[in-house]
């Protein structure tokens, strides 16, 4: 019995959520003390509709991490399909349904595109990504001219409120749409990778690619469905976007690719596949959050924010790769007794 609990134990030790879960309470419990207003309820829920986005598309880069791909493209998806979507809701006046359709469509587009540039040209993953991002954000800023679209339809721009009370300090906290849709997301990811037959295969392919295929896997098929559901996501969050500010700006989105990835990465989701958790991903976003808000609070400077990305990616490659070594030694080191 002590046995089996100190097995567990050590299981639960090398969780990555569980490290995360501590890190979080320290770092919270120092702003709580250190920055005025910090933990207070407006404030935590002010920030999940802040990252409510980056939540979206981080669960979607989540399964291209676990599919042993990686895709650097989203923000430009998220740009190029909000953008689409607007032009169709603001000039050609189409209804809700539809836009919102045509929306989701350009973004799975744009990831199968990836996935065939990765798949059927064999374009390493992060050089069909970023050319792809290069070429959708640089056609997007010629043809818009870089000119936002403000006068969207008031069905878009209107804020959907779920939950509303008034606290005794007089704060208003309000659930709106984009922490809904977040946790729908998130719902919808976790069941389908931990208990959709898809989800299996996508973890058996990152982890080893042709033992997944010897056992039936259809790898093109998954590549499609991993990068397609990545760009379905980047689409949705950049339409909530646009829910959230009022208007459709072409560049809206540029620059969040790093913290997306830090993310993912903080969540034990592995730059080499078949590796991670939705839970993990989520607590990497709160991660981050955290530490954004808190430092600015501070009145610290966002330069220092992007150094803590920047670590933050260094290390779990460093870890990701040192990791993948003592694997291989250990595979070479139990199989030589055999050869022997």
């Amino acid at each position: 019995m002590p046995e089996r609990a100190s097995s567990a134990f050590a299981r639960w030790r090398r969780r990555p959520e569980l490290w995360l879960l501590l890190v979080i309470l320290i770092v919270g419990t120092i702003f709580s003390v250190t920055a005025r207003g910090f933990l207070t309820l407006p404030n935590i829920i002010d920030l999940l509709e802040t990252y409510s986005v980056q939540a979206i598309i981080a669960m979607g880069l989540f399964v291209v991490l676990v599919s042993g791909g990686i895709d650097i493209s989203f923000a430009a998806t998220a740009s190029v399909a909000q953008y689409c979507a607007a032009l169709l809701a603001a000039r050609a006046g189409l209804p809700a349904p539809v836009v919102i359709v045509a929306g989701l469509t350009v973004g799975a587009a744009l990831g199968c595109l990836n996935a065939a540039l990765i798949h059927y040209l064999r374009i390493t993953s992060i050089i069909a990504t970023i050319s792809m991002m290069s070429i959708t954000f640089s056609l997007l800023m010629y043809f818009s001219g870089g000119r936002s679209i403000y006068d969207l339809p008031d069905w878009w721009t209107t804020r959907v409120t779920f939950y509303r009370t008034e606290l005794e300090s007089g704060d208003i906290v309000r659930i709106t749409l984009p922490i809904v849709v977040m946790a729908a997301v998130a719902l919808i990811t976790w069941v389908l990778m931990t208990r959709a037959s898809v989800g299996r295969q996508i973890y058996a392919m990152g982890g080893n690619p042709e033992a997944a295929r010897r056992v039936g896997a259809k790898i093109g098929l998954l590549t499609f469905f991993a990068y397609g559901y990545l760009g379905v996501l980047a689409a949705l969050g950049g339409m909530l976007q646009a829910h959230r500010v009022g208007e459709s700006v072409p560049n809206a989105m540029v620059n969040t690719e790093l913290a997306v990835l830090s993310a993912a990465v903080l969540g034990g989701a592995s730059l080499n596949g078949g590796a991670g958790t939705v839970p993990g991903v989520l607590l990497g976003i709160v991660l981050l959050a955290i530490l954004q808000n808190g430092l600015n609070l501070l009145g610290v400077s966002s330069y220092f924010f992007q150094i803590v990305i920047g670590i933050t990616i260094l290390v779990s490659t460093s870890i990701t790769v040192i990791s993948s070594r003592r694997g291989r030694r250990h595979r070479i080191l139990g199989e030589e007794p055999a050869n022997g």
